[in-house]
Protein backbone atom coordinates (compact mmCIF):
# COMPACT_ATOMS: atom_id res chain seq x y z
CA UNK A 1 0.00 0.00 0.00
CA UNK A 2 1.17 3.14 -0.71
CA UNK A 3 1.84 6.08 1.78
CA UNK A 4 -0.41 8.95 0.89
CA UNK A 5 -1.14 12.47 2.51
CA UNK A 6 -2.22 16.16 1.20
CA UNK A 7 -0.96 19.79 0.43
CA UNK A 8 -1.60 20.95 3.47
CA UNK A 9 -0.57 24.61 5.83
CA UNK A 10 2.77 24.81 7.14
CA UNK A 11 1.38 25.84 10.75
CA UNK A 12 1.61 21.80 12.24
CA UNK A 13 1.91 19.37 9.52
CA UNK A 14 2.11 16.51 11.83
CA UNK A 15 -1.45 16.84 13.37
CA UNK A 16 -2.56 18.02 9.31
CA UNK A 17 -1.40 14.50 8.25
CA UNK A 18 -2.84 12.73 11.53
CA UNK A 19 -6.16 14.43 11.12
CA UNK A 20 -6.19 12.79 7.38
CA UNK A 21 -5.04 9.37 8.64
CA UNK A 22 -1.99 9.98 6.06
CA UNK A 23 1.28 9.07 6.47
CA UNK A 24 3.02 12.17 4.93
CA UNK A 25 2.69 15.87 4.53
CA UNK A 26 3.69 18.15 2.06
CA UNK A 27 3.40 22.25 2.23
CA UNK A 28 5.25 25.17 1.61
CA UNK A 29 8.12 26.73 4.03
CA UNK A 30 6.59 30.81 3.43
CA UNK A 31 5.57 32.48 0.38
CA UNK A 32 5.51 30.20 -2.46
CA UNK A 33 4.54 33.78 -4.96
CA UNK A 34 7.55 35.44 -3.41
CA UNK A 35 11.59 35.12 -3.74
CA UNK A 36 11.47 36.01 0.08
CA UNK A 37 13.92 32.74 2.13
CA UNK A 38 11.84 30.40 3.76
CA UNK A 39 10.41 30.21 6.73
CA UNK A 40 9.18 27.50 9.21
CA UNK A 41 6.26 28.63 11.51
CA UNK A 42 5.64 25.52 13.37
CA UNK A 43 6.06 26.17 16.98
CA UNK A 44 9.38 25.53 18.48
CA UNK A 45 10.87 25.75 14.81
CA UNK A 46 12.81 23.18 12.85
CA UNK A 47 14.27 20.71 14.83
CA UNK A 48 10.76 20.88 16.57
CA UNK A 49 8.90 19.62 13.79
CA UNK A 50 11.64 17.30 12.87
CA UNK A 51 11.38 15.29 16.12
CA UNK A 52 7.94 15.68 16.13
CA UNK A 53 7.12 14.41 12.62
CA UNK A 54 10.31 11.56 13.43
CA UNK A 55 8.29 10.63 16.62
CA UNK A 56 4.24 10.10 14.77
CA UNK A 57 6.29 8.45 11.71
CA UNK A 58 4.55 11.06 9.18
CA UNK A 59 7.21 11.89 5.97
CA UNK A 60 7.47 16.13 5.50
CA UNK A 61 7.76 17.49 2.06
CA UNK A 62 8.56 20.54 0.90
CA UNK A 63 7.03 21.89 -2.05
CA UNK A 64 9.50 24.94 -3.22
CA UNK A 65 7.94 28.50 -4.17
CA UNK A 66 6.02 28.97 -7.70
CA UNK A 67 8.28 31.79 -8.91
CA UNK A 68 11.84 29.30 -9.17
CA UNK A 69 12.60 29.20 -12.39
CA UNK A 70 15.97 28.05 -12.39
CA UNK A 71 15.69 27.05 -16.80
CA UNK A 72 15.24 31.01 -17.41
CA UNK A 73 16.87 33.01 -19.40
CA UNK A 74 16.47 36.14 -16.90
CA UNK A 75 19.27 36.78 -15.04
CA UNK A 76 16.73 37.99 -12.69
CA UNK A 77 14.86 35.49 -12.69
CA UNK A 78 17.24 32.52 -12.58
CA UNK A 79 19.67 33.52 -10.12
CA UNK A 80 17.22 34.59 -7.17
CA UNK A 81 15.31 31.18 -8.69
CA UNK A 82 18.73 29.27 -8.11
CA UNK A 83 19.13 30.95 -4.75
CA UNK A 84 15.62 30.49 -3.41
CA UNK A 85 16.24 26.70 -4.67
CA UNK A 86 19.18 26.01 -2.81
CA UNK A 87 17.63 27.89 0.50
CA UNK A 88 14.37 25.54 0.65
CA UNK A 89 16.79 22.50 0.38
CA UNK A 90 18.83 23.53 3.41
CA UNK A 91 15.25 24.37 4.78
CA UNK A 92 13.78 20.97 4.01
CA UNK A 93 16.94 19.42 5.74
CA UNK A 94 16.43 21.12 8.35
CA UNK A 95 13.09 19.89 9.03
CA UNK A 96 14.53 16.60 8.09
CA UNK A 97 12.33 16.25 4.53
CA UNK A 98 12.05 13.53 2.52
CA UNK A 99 12.22 15.93 -0.68
CA UNK A 100 11.55 19.44 -1.84
CA UNK A 101 9.51 19.39 -5.10
CA UNK A 102 10.09 21.76 -7.76
CA UNK A 103 8.36 22.63 -11.09
CA UNK A 104 10.22 22.39 -14.33
CA UNK A 105 9.86 26.00 -15.40
CA UNK A 106 9.82 27.26 -19.08
CA UNK A 107 12.02 29.17 -21.21
CA UNK A 108 10.37 32.23 -23.42
CA UNK A 109 8.99 31.90 -26.86
CA UNK A 110 11.89 33.45 -28.49
CA UNK A 111 14.49 31.37 -26.69
CA UNK A 112 16.40 28.21 -27.77
CA UNK A 113 15.26 25.55 -25.06
CA UNK A 114 18.64 23.89 -25.38
CA UNK A 115 19.16 26.80 -22.72
CA UNK A 116 16.64 26.12 -20.08
CA UNK A 117 17.85 22.39 -19.84
CA UNK A 118 21.82 23.85 -19.92
CA UNK A 119 20.76 25.94 -17.12
CA UNK A 120 18.67 23.18 -15.59
CA UNK A 121 22.30 21.04 -15.47
CA UNK A 122 24.36 24.11 -13.78
CA UNK A 123 21.86 24.73 -11.00
CA UNK A 124 21.91 20.77 -10.28
CA UNK A 125 25.46 20.65 -10.59
CA UNK A 126 25.85 23.64 -7.68
CA UNK A 127 23.23 23.17 -5.67
CA UNK A 128 23.54 21.20 -2.75
CA UNK A 129 21.11 18.38 -2.29
CA UNK A 130 21.27 16.82 1.52
CA UNK A 131 17.71 15.89 0.81
CA UNK A 132 16.09 14.57 -2.76
CA UNK A 133 15.74 17.47 -4.75
CA UNK A 134 12.42 16.62 -7.26
CA UNK A 135 11.50 17.94 -11.00
CA UNK A 136 7.58 18.06 -11.32
CA UNK A 137 6.37 18.03 -14.63
CA UNK A 138 4.02 21.37 -15.84
CA UNK A 139 1.15 21.89 -17.60
CA UNK A 140 1.48 24.81 -19.70
CA UNK A 141 3.61 26.70 -22.11
CA UNK A 142 4.70 25.41 -25.26
CA UNK A 143 8.92 26.13 -24.04
CA UNK A 144 8.36 24.63 -21.08
CA UNK A 145 11.17 21.85 -19.85
CA UNK A 146 9.09 19.31 -18.21
CA UNK A 147 5.03 19.45 -19.76
CA UNK A 148 6.02 16.87 -22.81
CA UNK A 149 7.55 13.20 -23.04
CA UNK A 150 10.11 14.15 -25.67
CA UNK A 151 11.55 17.72 -23.35
CA UNK A 152 10.99 15.31 -20.27
CA UNK A 153 13.89 13.30 -22.09
CA UNK A 154 15.55 16.13 -22.84
CA UNK A 155 15.80 17.28 -19.82
CA UNK A 156 16.97 13.99 -18.45
CA UNK A 157 19.83 13.69 -20.67
CA UNK A 158 21.19 16.87 -18.98
CA UNK A 159 20.13 16.27 -15.32
CA UNK A 160 20.75 12.75 -15.02
CA UNK A 161 23.13 10.62 -12.97
CA UNK A 162 24.78 14.07 -12.11
CA UNK A 163 23.24 13.87 -8.09
CA UNK A 164 21.50 10.65 -6.77
CA UNK A 165 19.29 12.93 -4.51
CA UNK A 166 17.67 14.09 -7.99
CA UNK A 167 14.43 12.57 -8.37
CA UNK A 168 10.84 13.06 -10.35
CA UNK A 169 7.57 13.81 -8.89
CA UNK A 170 5.02 12.99 -11.85
CA UNK A 171 1.62 14.88 -11.28
CA UNK A 172 -1.26 13.57 -12.93
CA UNK A 173 -3.73 17.02 -13.32
CA UNK A 174 -0.28 18.34 -14.89
CA UNK A 175 0.03 15.24 -17.48
CA UNK A 176 -3.07 15.71 -18.48
CA UNK A 177 -3.71 19.29 -18.97
CA UNK A 178 -0.35 19.04 -20.63
CA UNK A 179 -0.94 16.52 -23.04
CA UNK A 180 0.25 13.66 -21.90
CA UNK A 181 -2.48 10.41 -21.82
CA UNK A 182 -2.28 8.63 -18.18
CA UNK A 183 -3.05 5.33 -19.28
CA UNK A 184 0.95 3.62 -19.45
CA UNK A 185 2.22 7.02 -18.29
CA UNK A 186 4.26 5.79 -15.47
CA UNK A 187 6.16 3.30 -17.58
CA UNK A 188 6.88 5.94 -20.23
CA UNK A 189 8.24 8.29 -17.82
CA UNK A 190 10.35 5.27 -15.63
CA UNK A 191 11.77 4.61 -18.96
CA UNK A 192 13.04 8.12 -19.34
CA UNK A 193 13.71 9.07 -15.66
CA UNK A 194 14.32 5.37 -14.46
CA UNK A 195 12.84 6.84 -10.95
CA UNK A 196 9.40 8.34 -9.92
CA UNK A 197 9.99 9.63 -6.55
CA UNK A 198 6.53 11.10 -6.01
CA UNK A 199 2.93 11.62 -7.20
CA UNK A 200 0.84 14.40 -7.09
CA UNK A 201 -2.69 12.84 -7.32
CA UNK A 202 -5.22 15.42 -8.82
CA UNK A 203 -7.75 15.79 -10.72
CA UNK A 204 -8.16 18.31 -13.77
CA UNK A 205 -10.85 21.09 -13.91
CA UNK A 206 -9.83 21.61 -17.33
CA UNK A 207 -9.59 19.72 -20.59
CA UNK A 208 -6.93 17.08 -22.36
CA UNK A 209 -4.25 19.36 -23.26
CA UNK A 210 -5.63 22.28 -22.48
CA UNK A 211 -2.53 24.00 -20.63
CA UNK A 212 -4.38 24.87 -17.36
CA UNK A 213 -2.72 24.10 -14.39
CA UNK A 214 -6.45 23.73 -12.45
CA UNK A 215 -6.70 21.08 -9.78
CA UNK A 216 -10.15 19.44 -8.67
CA UNK A 217 -11.02 16.50 -6.55
CA UNK A 218 -10.78 12.90 -7.64
CA UNK A 219 -13.82 11.78 -9.89
CA UNK A 220 -15.08 15.19 -10.29
CA UNK A 221 -12.96 16.15 -13.68
CA UNK A 222 -11.85 15.65 -17.07
CA UNK A 223 -9.25 13.08 -16.08
CA UNK A 224 -9.77 9.23 -17.17
CA UNK A 225 -10.37 7.86 -13.53
CA UNK A 226 -9.29 4.24 -14.70
CA UNK A 227 -6.31 6.04 -16.10
CA UNK A 228 -6.17 8.63 -12.98
CA UNK A 229 -5.62 5.76 -10.55
CA UNK A 230 -3.02 3.55 -12.11
CA UNK A 231 -0.92 6.49 -12.49
CA UNK A 232 -1.57 7.41 -9.10
CA UNK A 233 -0.86 4.34 -8.15
CA UNK A 234 1.04 1.54 -10.30
CA UNK A 235 4.58 2.95 -9.24
CA UNK A 236 4.29 2.41 -5.81
CA UNK A 237 5.48 5.99 -4.98
CA UNK A 238 4.49 7.92 -1.93
CA UNK A 239 1.08 10.30 -3.10
CA UNK A 240 -0.05 13.68 -2.36
CA UNK A 241 -3.69 15.00 -3.07
CA UNK A 242 -3.49 18.75 -4.24
CA UNK A 243 -7.02 19.24 -4.06
CA UNK A 244 -9.48 21.50 -2.60
CA UNK A 245 -12.12 20.92 -0.23
CA UNK A 246 -10.08 21.22 2.99
CA UNK A 247 -9.74 18.58 5.55
CA UNK A 248 -13.31 16.60 4.26
CA UNK A 249 -12.35 17.21 0.48
CA UNK A 250 -8.63 15.72 0.61
CA UNK A 251 -10.09 12.60 3.41
CA UNK A 252 -12.65 11.85 0.50
CA UNK A 253 -9.91 11.76 -2.40
CA UNK A 254 -7.48 10.46 0.00
CA UNK A 255 -10.32 7.37 0.37
CA UNK A 256 -11.07 7.53 -3.28
CA UNK A 257 -6.90 6.54 -4.15
CA UNK A 258 -7.35 3.42 -1.64
CA UNK A 259 -10.47 2.11 -2.47
CA UNK A 260 -8.97 1.65 -5.86
CA UNK A 261 -5.26 -0.18 -4.58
Amino acid sequence: MSSMGAHVDQTDPVAEAQARDAQLSQFFLGDPQSYKKPEVRYAGGAEALKTAAEAAGVALYVHAPYRINVASTNNRIRIPSRKLLEQTMQAAAGIGAAGVIVHGGHVTEADDPQVGFDNWRKAVERIEMPVPMLIENTAGGENAMARRLDRIAMLWEHVGGINDNLGFCLDTCHAHAGGLELTGLVDKILGITGRIDLIHANDSRDAFDSGADRHTNLGKGHCDPVGLAEAALSSGAPIVVETPGGLEGQVADLEWLRSRE
